[in-house]
């Protein structure tokens, strides 16, 4: 099993004109990469969770921008500009509840608008290309900077700590290293021992199995004590003592505090509160939307009813015509997060005085600007 940091989630092709994409729904059992350029396909890509991951999806946008603005055959300018902005919009409907998703493309737009005077079309096509591996690039950092954050308190707690987590916040979520995840890799390179030092417990995560399927991957990959539990079974293993601190990923997190991570978390939240075990949400600055004043703002995705009757189960497992609810995402209010990791460092109540201390302000927004 090959360790996960050696795989590249999201990458720019060496002819530099498609991306390839790690295809996560085919984790555990086959490791296949997807070349793409066609934006139906980058498109789909980040639907269908072949890239998922708040930051691996902001990657995957900027590149996405990339590429169809290279394939834009013009020389006007403005023209150019529209073609860029019609592109945008359609990436950014792939997933609504992801910021990081609409946050590389307003960044990548921006960069467009506030330089393309006095440029040609070309000349802007590379600037696009740098600015889309640099988000790549600064997002490997930011992941490296949330997890020494969240080394501090493992470091604090002990070794031989538990590390309860939900949904899959690690390297395959990112460029490198992930969010939630990043503290356990960093405590490995400072010599902890993944058998004796460290024990990840990790919910399955139901419906799409992402802790099951991918931090569970990842965390016996880099030779650490790993579980899977269902995720009706938190309570069990937090009551046990078996639990000494909670890292959770986040796809969006409102000013106030509140965030949404993937459907569940905010139960492990919730028992986490009652049980007095620290419950912290890492979260890279860009998923920061200052713009929303709590979590109630929050668009949550919708998806398939056969994600829950059908995926995963030889046949039907539930009724032909029952209903089905099924978020992909919910919110977890700060009231019951302990802190807030980012890059900059760990965010404590009142929220969002400690974002506007961190200098996190409003994104100004290109999305929709003719």
């Amino acid at each position: 099993m090959e360790n996960a940091l050696n795989l590249d989630t999201v990458v720019l092709a060496e002819d530099r004109k498609h991306v390839v994409i790690l295809d996560q729904t085919l984790l555990p059992n086959e490791c296949k990469y997807l070349t793409l350029n066609k934006g139906e396909d980058i498109w789909e890509a980040i639907y269908s969770l072949r890239v998922r991951g708040a930051p691996a999806i902001g990657v995957a946008g900027g590149y996405g921008y990339y590429l169809l603005a290279d394939q834009t055959d013009t020389e006007d300018m403005d023209a150019f500009v529209e073609a860029c902005r019609k592109n945008m919009e359609y990436l950014n409907s792939a997933r609504p509840t992801a910021v990081n998703l609409s946050w590389a493309l307003n960044r990548m737009h921006g960069v467009l608008l506030a330089e393309k005077e006095g440029k040609t079309v070309a000349e802007m096509k590379q600037r696009l290309m740098k600015e889309a591996d640099d988000i790549r690039e600064e997002d490997i950092q930011i992941s490296r900077n949330i997890g020494a954050y969240g080394y501090e308190l493992l470091e604090k707690l002990g070794k031989g700590v538990g590390v309860m987590t939900h949904c899959n916040a690690g390297t395959l979520a990112t460029a490198k290293y992930g969010t939630a995840l990043a503290p356990i890799y960093i405590a490995l390179e400072h010599g902890w021992d993944g058998k004796k030092d460290l024990h990840v417990y990790c919910d399955e995560t139901r419906p799409l199995l992402q802790g099951a399927r991918l931090s569970a991957y990842e965390m016996q990959a880099a030779g650490v004590d790993t579980y899977v539990q269902c995720d009706n079974m938190a309570s069990y293993t937090m009551r046990a003592g078996k639990i000494g601190i909670i890292f959770v990923g986040c796809d969006r997190v409102a000013a106030n505090g509140d965030f949404a991570n993937k459907i569940g978390t905010s139960g492990v939240a919730i028992l986490a509160k009652h049980y007095g075990i620290p419950f912290y949400c890492c979260a890279p600055s860009s998923t920061i939307d200052m713009t929303l004043s709590s979590g109630d703002e929050i668009v949550i995705e919708q998806r398939k009813a056969e994600e829950v009757t059908e995926m995963w189960y030889e046949k039907r497992m539930a009724p032909e015509g029952v209903g089905v609810v099924n978020p992909a995402f919910d919110v977890t209010d700060h009231s019951l997060v302990t802190g807030i990791i980012t890059e900059k460092g760990i965010a404590y109540a009142p929220f969002q005085e400690s974002f506007e201390k961190m200098g996190i302000r409003p994104v100004e927004k290109f999305v929709d600007k003719k």
